[in-house]
Formats: C-alpha cells, sequence, structure tokens
C-alpha cells in the first residue's frame, strides 16, 4: 500500500483515532484559557481567564439559541438537529471564541496555542459530527467523489466463483429522459461475474439529497451487506445499482418529471433498459426492488406506489409521507406546475389508494431517536398493509436521521428483500 492509499484508508470513526484527538483538543483549550505557570498568582491573569471562559460560554449559548430556531422554529434543514451535533456546534464555537479572545489578549505563547486551536476547533467537532451520522468512514470518501473504478462490461469471466462482488461507477444515459444524471454505482455479486451467469434480481438504491450515487456504499457500507449474503447462498445476490435520482448533490427533482428534469422517467425507464441490455438481470420485474434513504427512500415509495408492475419490492429508510421541497407551496411550483392538487396526489400514501400494492413486500424504518421520520414510517406501514402490502415496521435502535440508520437497516432488512425478490423468480 502506498503512503497515498495508506492515508486515504485513515479511519475516521475509530475511538482508538479519535479518543486521543479528542484529549489533545481539550488540553490545547484549557492550554489557551488558563495563565501561564508564571502568573498564577496574578489577579488581572485571572481577570483575563474569566473573560475567556464567558466569552467562549456566551458564544455556546448564542449558537445553541441559532441552532434552535433554524432547526425547530423555521426546520431549514427538514430534520431536526440532533443533541449531540448541537453540543459539537456548541463546542466548535466556544473553542472559536476561546481562541479569538486567547491572540487578542496576547502574550506570545498564548497566541501561539490559540492560533492552533483555530483549526482544531473546526476540525475536532467535525470528527464528532461525522461519528453522530455515519457519513465519511475513510478520509478517502472525505475527498474522493467517485471512489470506485470504471465498470468494464468486456472484462473476461472469473474462471472460479470469486469470493466478493465488485463494486463499479458506470454512466447509464437519460436516453428517452435526457435527465443529466451522474454516474451510477453498480455492485455486481460473485455469481455474476462468471461466465454465463444465472439472471439475478435487481434492486435500484437511492442515496438520500444532498448526496451521491456513491454514498449508499461508502456511508451506507451496502457492499459489505451484500458480500454476506452472497457468502451464505453460493455466490449470490442481488444485482445492485445505485442510481441518481437528483442530477447534482443539491437538486430535487422530487423524482418526477417536470422542468427540474424527467428523473421518473430516467429511473423507471432508461435504467432498467440499460440494466437489461447490459447485466444478468432477470425480465421479471415482480424480481426487483427499491431502497432509499431519506429523499432517496421517498422516491423508492414514489416509484413502487406509481409503478406497482415495475418494482415488487422496497426498502424504505427514513421516507417523507410526500415529495417535498422546503414547503408544499414551493414543492408544487418547483415540480408539478403550480398545483398543490397534483402534488398531494403525487405522494405514496395517495398511490397505493390509487393503484393497491397487493402481491408487494415493504419494509418501513428509521431511526428510534427520530421521532418525525418514526412517524412517518409508522403511516406509511398502515397505508401499506390496507393497500394490500406484506409490509414490516421497524426502527434502529439509538440512531438519528442518519447513516447509522442507514447500516442498521440495510444489515437487518435487506436481506429479507433479497429473500423476497429470488422467492419471486420461482
Amino acid at each position: 500500500m502506498s503512503p497515498t492509499e495508506w492515508l486515504l484508508a485513515t479511519q475516521l470513526q475509530a475511538p482508538s483515532k479519535l479518543v486521543p484527538v479528542d484529549i489533545a483538543f481539550a488540553v490545547l483549550a484549557v492550554a489557551v484559557l488558563i495563565p501561564g505557570l508564571r502568573h498564577t498568582r496574578s489577579g488581572s491573569a485571572w481577570r483575563a481567564v474569566r473573560l475567556r471562559a464567558v466569552v467562549a460560554v456566551g458564544a455556546a449559548v448564542a449558537v445553541l439559541l441559532v441552532c434552535w430556531v433554524l432547526s425547530d422554529v423555521l426546520n431549514l434543514f427538514g430534520v431536526a438537529l440532533s443533541p449531540v451535533t448541537r453540543m459539537w456546534v456548541a463546542i466548535a464555537t466556544a473553542a472559536l471564541a476561546l481562541a479569538v479572545t486567547g491572540i487578542v489578549q496576547g502574550g506570545r505563547g498564548r497566541r501561539v496555542l490559540a492560533a492552533v486551536l483555530v483549526p482544531a476547533a473546526l476540525l475536532v467537532p467535525a470528527l464528532g459530527v461525522n461519528v453522530e451520522f455515519a457519513k465519511y468512514p475513510t478520509l478517502g470518501t472525505v475527498v474522493q467523489s467517485d471512489p470506485y473504478p470504471a465498470l468494464d462490461l468486456h472484462a473476461a469471466p472469473a474462471a472460479a466463483l470469486p469470493a466478493h462482488g465488485e463494486v463499479r461507477t458506470v454512466d447509464i444515459p437519460g436516453t428517452r429522459s435526457g435527465f443529466p444524471a451522474r454516474p451510477a454505482v453498480v455492485y455486481l455479486p460473485p455469481a455474476a461475474l462468471v461466465r454465463d451467469p444465472a439472471r439475478l434480481p435487481v434492486v435500484l438504491a437511492f442515496a438520500g439529497q444532498p448526496g451521491a450515487p456513491s454514498d449508499m456504499f461508502t456511508a451506507g457500507q451496502m457492499g459489505t451487506v451484500l458480500d454476506a449474503y452472497a457468502a451464505a447462498h453460493h455466490g449470490s445476490a442481488p444485482i445492485v445499482v445505485s442510481v441518481d435520482q437528483l442530477s447534482a448533490p443539491g437538486r430535487n427533482p422530487m423524482c418526477v418529471d417536470s422542468t427540474l428534469g424527467k428523473s421518473a422517467t430516467y429511473v423507471t425507464e432508461d435504467v432498467p433498459a440499460w440494466i437489461a441490455a447490459h447485466l444478468p438481470a432477470t425480465p421479471d420485474r415482480h424480481a426487483w426492488g427499491l431502497v432509499g434513504f431519506s429523499q432517496g427512500a421517498t422516491c423508492a415509495m414514489q416509484f413502487v406506489t406509481a409503478h406497482p408492475g415495475s418494482f415488487g419490492a422496497a426498502l424504505a429508510i427514513s421516507s417523507e409521507l410526500q415529495p417535498i421541497d422546503q414547503n408544499p407551496r414551493h414543492s408544487a411550483d418547483q415540480a408539478f406546475g403550480g398545483s398543490v392538487a397534483r402534488w398531494k396526489a403525487a405522494a405514496p400514501i395517495a398511490q397505493m389508494r390509487a393503484n393497491g400494492l397487493g402481491g408487494h413486500a415493504l419494509w418501513l424504518t428509521a431511526g428510534s431517536a427520530d421521532h418525525q421520520f418514526s412517524r412517518n414510517a409508522r403511516e406509511l406501514g398502515s397505508a401499506a398493509r390496507t393497500a394490500g402490502a406484506d409490509t414490516e415496521v421497524a426502527f434502529a435502535p439509538g440512531s438519528g436521521h442518519d447513516w447509522n440508520t442507514v447500516q442498521w437497516s440495510l444489515r437487518t432488512e435487506l436481506p429479507h428483500e433479497a429473500d423476497t425478490l429470488f422467492g419471486a423468480l420461482g
């Protein structure tokens, strides 16, 4: 392994690395706060300490108030900030305020320590928030937007059944839709890599927004789950294609055809046509499934309910009740020609009532600490059962609207979806 590869493989969530970093950060902050050894008996030095402490605490309280307004009052982020995230934001703000005060108050040694505290106040809390959301497992996933090699459709088949599947990147053109999708990420199980492979089930996966197709494999660790399933089933697992339903990280076409792009046509027509032409996928659409997180989960629910003949199962992790961008009015204006009635009709529950879901299987999950999306899962689950679907609702213990919930859901429920899809093959 080269030095660059070693650096990119650095684990960002390992306690063995994070605990020493946190301790060093705390020691540095204390060193900026307290007086030097030569001034421990100086009244003016301790008055300066009190000032630094008051400024730091005041900054932390102020930013917590801002978090409350933005998250709880204005709902700017679409989900409530967790207590752990608020804690780290407060710590970062307090440390930055302490560093600035230390620089202003002077003293060569204190200024040097305060200058070092500035980047530490940004880095250490960011690592803490990353543990909370489990978004970036390694440094490579931070700096590499597309960490997987390109899929070689002309590669020679494996001489023997491989021990692991392959995760690859591929461009899937928007032939009919014209949708400017970013490259998809494809998982091919060992059974798909040999000569004359059997036709396998397919799962289309969708990350959240903002996000990228690779997130389901980097942050979601989907490849590990699929390899474990394949190892227990003689190399067989579903082919998984993580699709770009957004076209850009911050863009939300809401998985319908609109002036924002024909996202629905891309996912339901272009992607299946490409898969059928290039991968050993079953043509039986009862053995095609969906999985998604957050906005991607909402899309999965939209597709399975609006196109019940195209997909037999779905795993929706932290789904909204309807496609949403900021609020109903803005959503209707952006993607539904200004019609709130059309926006309401596109909601998965409305589609279930219109189309039914008999013969389908759904798994609806959320973090147990994510109260809003837990309620959504229960409501969607109740409607799905009424519509005739075989439905399970489950909650990831102790987690919120984050990739810890995704990892738990994939480990717990994706194997059940795979069993259902293989069962549909007969």
